[in-house]
């Protein structure tokens, strides 16, 4: 909560953090709010502009646009988050193991980390497309599973940071076993690089969710998503040249949001950080109590 109250207080992140929440509004209600079908084809009004009855116009079958970009935010975000929580769920507890358990497991975690670092993504994600079948789950895997190392470099390496911190030293000389200390002492300090690292890894995965559409894997058609529209309207581009902008726009204003979010909670964990550690280097001055200069007889 003492962190909520710092954002808030940061201009650029009142400004991130509503329109995040308008994207997540859009992505629980935004299908059902959508004024019309976004799989209906009204053939009549192919690759109409905008006008009083679709406000963004119509693509090339006819399917009203607006109503795409609001129905296509669930599977765009829904999809991004899902691979981000992957990419976590892998990436964290083995950035803690790879710091705290010994050397060997730390060889095994950074190699395997190392591997899937130089590993091309879209021929990875065709290969687990191939093996597992195409679709939205099977690509959220394959994104998270990439992503996984963003996760464990930066866990492991404020958590090698803090092996040589004193309190740490002194619990451990105390007895306190390690998964103790990880709780009480490190996870506290680890939690506001990770929640950077979300951030930017949500931004990240939607575009390679948008990047995976356009090149025809995960969401398979005709269902809506935003990288999907940008696909299909580029090949309309000169019977309808603004089209792209209509999915392009919650797409970068989403990402952006992310990124400057993550900067803002950075900077709110750095001066935190530097507050604690001028509060325990500055000395305490003990001021002598006042003795009377009246003796009293």
């Amino acid at each position: 909560m003492t962190t909520l109250r710092a954002l808030w207080r940061i201009p650029s992140a009142r400004v991130a953090l509503l329109v995040l929440v308008a994207v997540g509004f859009l992505t629980i209600f935004g299908e059902a709010l959508a004024p019309h079908d976004p799989l209906h084809q009204y053939t009549d009004d192919v690759l109409q502009g905008p006008s009083a009855e679709h406000l963004l116009g119509t693509d090339y079958v006819g399917r009203d646009v607006l109503s795409r970009v609001m129905a296509g935010a669930r599977l765009s975000v829904v999809g991004a988050v899902e691979a981000v929580l992957i990419g976590a769920v892998l990436g964290v507890p083995s950035g803690l193991a790879s710091a705290w358990l010994g050397p060997r497991l730390e060889w095994i975690t950074l190699r395997v980390s190392d591997t899937l670092v130089i590993l091309p993504f879209t021929v990875f994600a065709i290969a687990v497309a191939g093996t597992l079948g195409n679709g939205l789950q099977q690509a959220m895997i394959a994104i998270g599973v990439l992503i996984s190392p963003i996760f464990f470099r930066v866990t492991r390496s404020v958590a090698i940071g803090l092996r040589k911190e004193q309190y740490v030293e002194a619990a451990e000389l105390m007895g306190a076993t390690e998964w103790w200390t990880l709780r009480k002492h490190i996870w506290a300090k680890v939690l506001p690089n990770v929640a950077v690292a979300l951030a930017q890894a949500t931004g990240a995965a939607l575009l390679v969710v948008a990047s995976l559409s356009f090149l025809g894997l995960g969401v398979t058609p005709p269902a809506p998503t935003w990288g999907g529209m940008l696909a299909s309207d580029l090949g309309f581009l000169a019977q309808q040249p603004w089209a792209p902008v209509f999915p392009a726009i919650p797409m970068m204003a989403t990402v952006g949001s992310l990124n400057l979010l993550a900067d803002v909670i950075r900077d709110v964990a750095g001066a935190s950080t530097l507050r604690r550690r001028r509060s325990r280097q500055t000395p305490v001055s003990i001021q002598p109590k006042e003795q009377n200069d009246v003796v009293k007889a």
